[in-house]
């Protein structure tokens, strides 16, 4: 069987890259280690992120145009509705995902065209900004080992540290006087990229397979994110005011 032709990203994609590059240097300072393997860079690829701030999607553009990949986002559909934004989405090739809703399921099949068809493709296994107090990784949705298996694309995890101290989680509200602080101490954000999860044991039909290949994509990322908060093994320093906290959803390893 042929491999598939990589997605070529539009030209407007390409050129946001850029601007993401710029707005991330003028709030912080990036750091981006490891990368990915060659025969995946170019797609079929899934990218796995932790999530932790509203400014994080920049972030992860940023680190990925450092690393020479232009993943498709999963973003939510409240992203896509809106006025200029949405079309930008939709011009870019990101694919969108309208979370508690009966739509929420196309997802999948439309994440899983675009691996196939030889994109990389960014997703959030969490689902949302992490609410776990020491902001380690939650307890992932299935959605991402789905797409795995569907795909057969391997699953490399992006673990980023460092976002959460340039946005607070109420954005917009208090954006301005954020942007200052940034401005004025631009923070060091880090962002790594680790080794693909290996999956292959695991079978798509079996019962109980997606949740334990979840749970693995999870215990990688909080493996990669590890090296990169050393001195905040518990709670992070920087403590965000307007971020809730939930242990509902807390990722325990098996």
């Amino acid at each position: 069987m042929d491999a598939p032709t990589p997605w070529q990203p539009p030209r407007l994609w390409l050129f946001l890259q850029l601007v993401a590059r710029v707005v991330v240097a003028l709030l912080a300072r990036l750091r981006v280690t490891g990368d990915v393997p060659d025969d995946l860079r170019r797609g079929p690829l899934i990218l796995a992120a932790n999530h932790i701030s509203p400014f994080d999607p920049i972030v992860l553009t940023a680190a990925c145009r450092a690393r020479g990949i232009a993943p498709r986002i999963m973003a939510t559909g409240g992203l896509f509705r809106a006025p200029v934004v949405g079309a930008v989405m939709r011009h870019s090739g990101h694919i969108r995902v309208d979370r508690a809703t009966a739509t929420v399921a196309e997802a999948l099949p439309a994440a899983a065209a675009a691996v196939a068809g030889g994109s990389a493709v960014l997703v959030y296994p969490e689902g949302r900004i992490g609410l776990d107090p020491g902001m380690w990784p939650e307890r992932g949705k299935t959605g991402t080992a789905r797409l795995a298996f569907a795909s057969g694309a391997a699953v490399v995890p992006v673990a980023q540290w460092g976002a959460h101290t340039v946005l607070p989680y109420a954005t917009p509200r208090g954006l301005l006087p954020a942007v200052l602080r940034a401005l004025l101490r631009r923070p060091v954000i880090r962002v790594h990229f680790g080794a693909p999860v290996d999956l292959s044991d695991l079978e798509p039909d079996r019962p109980g397979h997606a949740r334990r290949a979840t749970d693995r994509i999870i215990d990688a990322l909080t493996d990669t994110l590890a090296p990169l908060r050393p001195d905040e093994p518990d709670r992070p320093r920087h403590v965000d005011p307007t971020r809730p906290s939930d242990t509902a959803r807390q990722h325990r390893r098996g």
